[in-house]
């Protein structure tokens, strides 16, 4: 929560004209059908009974789809949270994954100020370390260990995107 993925997909979104998918966007898609409040507990819930009812990689499949279909030369995934989530998506040709990681403290002040879920602006600390006990936040260790590349986001924005400029031109078309 809170390390950076969304601010760097949008980075690449702006900077390389990237495509952005995320796993949360369809989520969050279901939540406003249903009138639900967009809220991490809500999120978790929908998920899960979702994968339980029609298999764990139902979003890796819809996910990897749109990425095939996608005419861009960067296509940025964020949101990956368990290893289901990449199993099409490293099939896919030039497939690189990146963890982005910054340390919990970081990531609370991160958390707090932002507005995107409504249970977390006003969360303690305490409730933030609480949220990582969730599934949601377990997988991420194991899938973590999957990644290809790594950024290191405790740092300002201009770290964050020299970080990701490097990783843009080690892997682009020659």
């Amino acid at each position: 929560m809170a390390s950076g993925k969304d601010t760097a997909a949008e980075y690449l979104k702006q900077k390389y004209q990237a495509s952005t998918y995320s796993f949360s966007t369809n989520l969050g898609r279901a939540l406003k059908i249903f009138y639900l409040d967009y809220n991490r507990d809500n999120l978790i819930k929908i998920s899960e009974c979702l994968r339980t009812t029609f298999g764990e990689d139902l979003f890796a499949k819809a996910m990897a789809k749109d990425a095939e279909n996608d005419e861009s030369d960067l296509v940025v995934v964020s949101n990956v949270r368990r290893a289901a989530d990449i199993a099409y998506l490293k099939l896919l040709p030039n497939f690189v994954f990146i963890k982005i990681t910054a340390d919990p403290k970081i990531r609370y002040e991160r958390l707090i100020k932002r507005t995107d879920k409504t249970d977390d602006y006003n969360k303690t600390y305490e409730q933030f370390l609480q949220d990582h006990e969730r599934s949601t936040e377990l997988s991420i260790l194991e899938v973590c260990k999957l990644a290809t590349e790594s950024i290191d986001n405790n740092g300002t924005l201009e770290d964050l995107y020299t970080q990701l400029d490097n990783l843009v031109k080690k892997y682009a078309k020659h």
